[in-house]
């Protein structure tokens, strides 16, 4: 019987080598997550995503996904989140942290994976500013 390979490779030296992962520690999946980001209205977009951001009590960013049918059928829902959560996982070290994302597509065909990474970083670093901007007022007094 073999035994199956360890997920994690090791190096030379015998340490364990970063793998860019999305994990579920990574996502944003209940409803009351989402609704939280939602109400809080901090937001940027271009012609390829809306992307919607909050602040979160983790170590990590977490990503969430709202595609509806106006992008079109099933396949290309998956696509798009396919593409999306794709562009996440390759540009997580340049992403802000703590920040929970909820990302809306704003095309019907799905960008390649450039445009989607670019557009995710480019947004993300908008929302972050916007919430830095906000928080201030919100600490001042009347």
């Amino acid at each position: 019987m073999v035994e199956p390979q360890d997920r994690k490779s090791t190096d030379d030296q015998g340490k364990q080598s970063g793998r860019l992962r999305f994990g579920p520690q990574q996502r944003v999946r209940r409803g009351v997550d989402f609704d939280r980001v939602y109400q809080a209205r901090v937001s940027a977009a271009d012609g390829v995503l809306l992307v919607f951001g909050l602040p979160n009590d983790g170590p990590k960013t977490r990503l969430g996904l709202s595609v509806s049918r106006k992008v079109g059928n099933a396949v290309a829902r998956n696509r798009w989140k396919r593409m999306v959560r794709e562009a996440f996982r390759l540009q997580y070290a340049s992403l802000p942290s703590q920040l929970d994302l909820v990302v809306i597509p704003r095309r019907r065909e799905p960008p390649t994976l450039p445009e989607a990474s670019a557009s995710l970083v480019r947004l993300s670093a908008d929302v972050q500013r916007r919430l830095q901007r906000r928080r201030p007022a919100a600490n001042e007094g009347p």
